[in-house]
């Protein structure tokens, strides 16, 4: 292999040495040649001696997992260099597993000149950490470099909540009866069968509901009912189902959600089977999902409130564990979420029962789904229109109602909005006709200001109440985004632009000092993904609520492209999940309440190359807004 200068100087990064340091490196590198194909490096094994250079052939890169699969697969090929990121931040162990093709030419540069060009030369150095931080941001990368491959038992046990699909579990099988069954027969029927829960069939036998042991119990013996009446007059519903490709941690948020304690299992358009609650939990004694069953057997107001103070801890061990960022945020929100509940029905109970349908919506993260640990109030109530005689009396109710749910909310944990976007708040305490106004006016105006209030109720999601309120609402919403909205979309447009990525002209983190700190705000560096996905997501009406979902919704749009949604997807929760760690750090560590600022002093070598990375991905799509919106629609 001769003319080993020419070769070099057109390698990156070695194309950003000056010319006397490639000829001392032509001197040292050493040529090599792969005459077969061979296993050449173990993932976490191997200790990288240098750095190959491939000049001609190629290199077979990937992980395994704990079932030997390969996963993240790269192929290297001439041009490419292999060991730097090992070296430099894997405890110089292959961070990969490497095969070798046969014919492979390589130049092997040892690790002491490596080491050296990296310290004299800091454009060399963060290339390659420029490099590690690119590849922290594809999901499954970032996964296996967090992880040991080999997977102890206590950590299958302990996750495979995360990861286990509905389709592994054994389902119980449906039981059923018609609706005509006489309930004493239907009694019989489970008795037989011993379930203690029967679902009953109309006449075109779809399931429309069930029975339990708890309904016979409640309905028909306790209150001496008839039990040669038919068991329709018992059922409960509505039905709730499941695919068989959901995963585990997603039942039991839906049956904590949902309140329910079955759901039917669907595949392919059929109920296959259906799965209890109790035999959930039961398989999942660890698991934080426990933690808030136990919420919900909460029984006062000081029980709640030990229980928030306990999610700080549960979260950084979620995070430390290798959880996912938007399954913890799931986590936080479902426990606020049963939060809310035990405090609305404990409400109810002091003042009576509502005089009127309504919905307690939860609006902004939390109607995003997305709660942190520095979280503070949004709610909203809406109530179904009453005649003009009732009005005064079921806004009265409502508004004390609303008053005092947030006090109790204040009291736990979950603090006043300085805002004011809270259910107490007249201005947010309205029928259904007054909310359907509000969000037309809003985008009839189409004022900076207006548009700010539609974006934080456009995030809105149901924790309380009658659902065809809020189905009724979306429907209305639905027709009105058909309407041309050219101006609408353009202020929505430019809020989405509002906040910019913390990055200087020279690609640095723009931070601002704070007593010994250098810090940014996380949270308005991440405001910008929840913005401009949101525009899109309004173009296109999707009424997913979550960032990730509207991500994935649009993707399957074909609106986002793959390689924009991993993009977008990985950049979002890779700042979540340091915004929540940071935040458990703070309350659990330094026993202060948490904050969004990140202090740029505490952060590695990698954390501060992938955040370049994401802030770049973040500016690219808001000038993409900035193209689609701003400048073609006002021309």
């Amino acid at each position: 292999m001769d003319n080993t200068l020419d070769i070099i100087k057109n390698i990156s990064p070695f194309n950003l040495l000056s010319e006397d340091v490639l000829i001392e490196l032509a001197e040292v590198v050493q040529p090599i040649i792969f005459t077969k194909e061979e296993v050449l490096y173990k993932q976490g094994a191997s200790k990288m001696r240098g750095l190959d250079i491939i000049i001609e052939g190629s290199y077979e890169t990937f992980f395994y997992d704990s079932l030997g699969n390969k996963r993240s697969l790269e192929m290297y090929k001439a041009g490419d260099c292999y060991g730097g990121i090992s070296a430099l931040l894997n405890r110089k162990k292959s961070l990969k597993t490497v095969i070798v093709q046969k014919e492979t030419q390589i130049y092997f540069l040892h690790r002491k000149y490596f080491k050296e060009l990296c310290q004299s030369h800091e454009v060399f150095f963060h290339y390659f950490i420029a490099e590690f931080g690119k590849r922290m941001l594809d999901e499954e990368f970032a996964h296996f470099f967090k992880k040991p491959t080999a997977f102890d038992e206590s950590y299958i046990a302990a996750e495979q909540i995360y990861s286990r699909r509905i389709e592994s579990l054994e389902f119980r099988e449906i039981v059923s009866c018609a609706h005509t069954t006489p309930a004493y027969q239907a009694a019989q029927i489970m008795a037989m069968a011993k379930v203690s829960c029967l679902f009953v069939k109309n006449n075109s036998t779809q399931i429309i509901g069930y029975v339990t042991d708890i309904t016979l119990r409640d309905k028909i013996i306790a209150q001496q009912q008839d039990a040669s009446l038919a068991i329709s007059n018992f059922i409960a519903n509505p039905i709730v189902q499941i695919n068989t490709q959901a995963y585990v941690y997603e039942a039991l948020l839906m049956m904590f959600r949902t309140k329910t304690r079955y759901l039917l299992v669907e595949k392919e358009g059929e109920y296959i089977g259906f799965l209890s609650r109790n035999k959930l939990l039961s398989e999942q004694a660890q698991s934080p999902l426990m933690f808030i069953q136990s919420v919900k057997l909460a029984n006062s107001f000081s029980e709640l409130k030990k229980k928030w103070e306990s999610v700080a801890p549960m979260v950084y061990q979620l995070l430390n564990r290798g959880v996912y960022a938007e399954i913890v945020n799931q986590v936080i929100t479902t426990i606020a979420d049963t939060i809310t509940q035990k405090i609305i029905e404990k409400v109810i109970e002091n003042l009576g029962q509502p005089p009127a349908k309504f919905v307690f919506m939860v609006t902004g993260s939390e109607g995003r789904k997305e709660l942190t640990l520095k979280t503070d109030q949004d709610n909203a109530i809406i109530y179904e229109d009453k005649a003009n005689e009732q009005r005064e009396m079921v806004r009265a109710y409502f508004l004390n109602f609303a008053t005092q749910i947030s006090d109790h909310l204040n009291y736990i944990g979950i603090a006043y909005c300085s805002g004011g976007f809270m259910a107490q708040n007249p201005e947010w305490c309205h029928s259904l006709s007054h909310w359907k106004n509000n969000y037309k006016s809003w985008m009839d105006d189409s004022l900076p200001e207006t548009v700010i209030k539609f974006s934080t109720f456009f995030d809105c999601r149901l924790v309380y109440g009658e659902p065809t309120i809020m189905d009724n609402l979306r429907e209305f919403l639905d027709t009105e985004l058909q309407q041309p909205l050219e101006k609408f979309y353009v202020h929505i447009a430019k809020n989405a632009l509002q906040y910019e990525p913390p990055l200087t002209f020279f690609n640095n983190i723009r931070t601002k000092t704070i007593g010994t700190q250098e810090v940014f705000d996380i949270k308005k560096a991440m405001t910008p993904v929840v913005d401009l996905v949101r525009v899109y997501a309004l173009q296109n009406r999707v009424f997913v609520e979550n960032t990730g979902e509207r991500i994935k919704a649009l993707k399957n749009m074909q609106i986002f492209s793959p390689t924009q949604y991993n993009d977008i997807y990985q950049c979002y929760y890779f700042l979540m999940s340091m915004r929540l760690k940071n935040q458990a750090k703070q309350i659990i560590q330094d026993k202060i309440l948490p904050d969004n600022l990140i202090n740029t002093i505490n952060l590695s070598k990698i954390e501060l190359a992938t955040l370049k990375e994401i802030f770049k991905t973040i500016a690219d799509f808001q000038s993409g807004i900035k193209m689609k919106f701003t400048n073609n629609l006002l021309g």
